[in-house]
């Protein structure tokens, strides 16, 4: 099963696999859903990579597969 993150506002908001991930007032990323083990560590690599890195501009989407 393949987990999706799309970009919805770049440093603020993103859907991972149809449940919307944001950051709050307090600098905390949040998602009202639940995600499952997986899908949390797909969206701490994609922050570390991509929302961190301040040297890429325009936020991609991404697919991490696993198995």
């Amino acid at each position: 099963m393949s987990i999706k993150i799309i970009p919805i506002v770049d440093h603020e908001s993103y859907d991972v696999n149809g449940n919307t991930v944001f950051l709050d007032g307090l600098g905390n990323w949040y998602c009202k859903a639940e995600l499952s083990q997986r899908e949390s560590n797909a969206f701490h690599n994609y922050k570390n990579a991509i929302i961190e890195n301040k040297d890429i501009k325009k936020h991609t989407t991404s697919t991490y597969k696993g198995s």
